[in-house]
């Protein structure tokens, strides 16, 4: 695992208040986003966090000759 579970549940909760917050700002600016649409980058966003979290660290040795 790449984080400890108290981070990665850090992280998610950011990056929800990130969407929510970046759909307000754009909506002051004009530019209407579907909650759905904030939704399904909401799971890509969340998704892309749990396949990194728990994702095999790979071994930094290698042989060197």
């Amino acid at each position: 695992m790449h984080t400890s579970p108290a981070k990665l549940l850090i992280l998610i909760a950011l990056s929800l208040v990130i969407l929510v917050e970046g759909r307000t700002v754009l909506a002051f600016f004009g530019i209407e986003i579907p909650p759905l649409e904030t939704a399904l980058i909401g799971v890509v966003i969340i998704g892309t966090l749990l396949v990194w979290a728990f994702r095999p660290i790979r071994s930094g040795s290698s042989k060197m000759e």
